[in-house]
């Protein structure tokens, strides 16, 4: 079984590098980020990378910031802080990483 939390992390890293070419390569082809139990954001790998590169674009310093991560079967959960740039007020979140194997299939934020 794949280290789940381990590839969460990972994509966080990815995130935080604004790589997001790197980023969904940890997805499965039909992935998807969504608000938690409510509307997709972006479907598709390419989805999501189209997404990513686009707030990356608008948010050169966003960052995320794992303060806590939780693995459960087939779920890693991450509670982050995220800055969107140094003078914003940063946020948290709840992230739900759903797998398939060793891809992520979904990622849920509850905010």
């Amino acid at each position: 079984m794949a280290d789940r939390l381990a590839i969460a992390e990972e994509m966080i890293a990815r995130y935080n590098a604004q790589d997001a070419d790197g980023y969904v390569a940890l997805m499965t082809e039909d992935a998807a980020e969504a608000s938690y139990r409510g509307a997709v954001l972006r479907d598709g790998r390419e989805g999501v990378r189209a997404g990513l590169n686009a707030m990356f674009a608008e948010f050169p310093k966003n960052r995320a910031d794992i303060l806590k991560g939780y693995t459960l079967g087939e779920y890693a959960v991450l509670h982050e802080k995220v800055s969107r740039s140094p003078d914003a007020e940063p946020f948290e979140v709840m992230s739900i990483y759903s797998f398939e194997g060793d891809k992520c299939s979904r990622v849920e934020f509850v905010r």
